[in-house]
């Protein structure tokens, strides 16, 4: 399972500089868990802190430029934290699984010299094997496009500087290596606005570049919107949901056909948390659009997803999502909460938290929530505090941290209930 243990951001939004989790010259904090949510009042953050992830990833998809423009973002003036003239910049720490050493991406973006947004500094990097102390080893280093990346997976370059110049950094290599290594290559993007992990990723000869890339690629972000989930389709079966929803009835569709077990959970699931729906399946129009029926053990008429609650179809969703046959690395969800009855909420909250951990975990969760409910199910470790500093930059902060709450949780008292009396407002 691969899973992120450290995320630092900065200048991004209302993120001047936040760190959740453990990073590789942070050793001495606790890293994140299979399940994490962020709390925090309204304009905190949070929605900040979820497009984080998403900004990275439509990085990767499209190029910086056109990923400071989508989802209405507004361009890179408008996502750069106010006031700073600095780069955007990102850190992650993760593991491809528990056996393999942790690698650090770092990206800073920051505008050129005709104002549009390029990639100002890209590394990949991983101490060797046996190792726990000490720099780790760089094994993709980029600056405005250009660079050295080391082939294979032994190899890397020896950071004993804090600070280092990559002309100096090259040519050492070519000193020690010689100009034709079969080891190491120099590389020159033909575009510094494209990230260099999407174009070397791509080669069989950078495994662990390719590793990284495929694993931000199958991230999933949830959008999901009940009123897109209502849309008419047309017919075909799909394997995976998309972010927002309108293919969830050519996902029934594939589940229904391919692992029907798996299907009937799902209904299992959906009669103990939604009472009276004893049959979900679709039903193909005379155009060749789809239509998913739900039927009630009261009616003998089935109802169709446009007449269905928000509620209800947000549930379904998730509990067909995390019955996705191969499913996503990591799975960002945005206050699921929306929409739902709150004794509902506990229980969603365990089946995420399964979904992490249980025995078919393969899926590292991350969630926003202004729902104390929700938190009531949580550990301290698993839930991070989101607030506005007197500066009106956020701060983070791991509920874990502060020991009243640990121990007044250890005596039976729900952390949710411990939020909503203000416990939790450590400033």
């Amino acid at each position: 399972m691969a899973i992120i243990e450290g995320f630092r951001v900065k200048n991004f939004k209302a993120l001047k500089d936040v760190t959740l989790g453990r990073l590789w010259n942070q050793q001495d904090k606790a890293a994140l868990t299979p399940m994490t949510a962020v709390i925090g009042k309204n304009g905190v953050g949070k929605s900040s802190l979820f497009d984080a992830f998403g900004f990275l990833a439509d990085c990767l998809k499209t190029g910086v430029e056109d990923a400071c423009d989508a989802h209405g973002r507004g361009g890179f003036k408008r996502i750069r934290t106010q006031g700073q003239s600095g780069a955007i910049e990102f850190e992650i720490y993760y593991k491809q699984d528990g056996k393999r050493r942790p690698i650090t991406y770092e990206l800073a973006i920051d505008l050129d010299k005709l104002n549009r947004p390029f990639v100002l500094r890209e590394r990949l990097r991983q101490r060797r094997s046996g190792e726990k102390h000490g720099q780790p080893f760089s094994f993709l280093i980029l600056e405005s496009g250009k660079g050295v990346v080391w082939k294979g997976e032994t190899l890397g370059v020896d950071e004993q500087k804090k600070q280092f110049d990559l002309m100096e950094f090259m040519a050492e290599i070519n000193r020690l290596k010689g100009p034709e290594s079969k080891e190491t290559e120099s590389v020159e993007l033909d575009d510094y606005r494209k990230l260099g992990i999407a174009t070397l990723g791509s080669l069989k000869q950078h495994p662990r570049i390719s590793a990284f890339r495929q694993f931000i690629e199958s991230w999933y972000l949830s959008y999901f919107t009940p009123d897109a989930a209502r849309s008419l389709p047309l017919a075909g079966s799909q394997k995976h949901l998309n972010s927002h929803g309108d293919n969830l009835g050519n996902v029934v569709q594939f589940m229904e056909r391919e692992h029907p077990k798996s299907f009937q959970k799902i209904l299992n699931r959906i009669a103990n948390k939604i009472p009276g729906i004893s049959k979900i399946d679709t039903e193909e129009t005379n155009d060749g659009r789809l239509l998913l029926r739900f039927n009630d053990k009261g009616f003998s008429d089935p109802f169709y997803t446009q007449q269905m609650s928000d509620g209800t179809l947000k549930v379904f969703a998730y509990l067909l999502l995390m019955e996705d046959p191969n499913p996503p690395p990591f799975l960002c969800v945005e206050e699921p909460e929306n929409g739902l009855y709150h004794k509902l909420l506990e229980s969603l909250a365990n089946e995420f938290r399964e979904h992490a951990t249980g025995k078919t975990g393969g899926t590292q969760v991350f969630i926003t929530t202004h729902q104390p409910y929700f938190v009531d199910s949580l550990d301290p470790d698993e839930v991070w505090i989101l607030q506005k500093g007197d500066d009106g930059f956020s701060t983070i902060h791991r509920a874990s941290e502060y020991e009243i709450v640990k121990n007044m949780v250890s005596e039976g008292l729900p952390l949710g209930g411990l939020w909503y009396s203000d416990y939790l407002d450590v400033r």
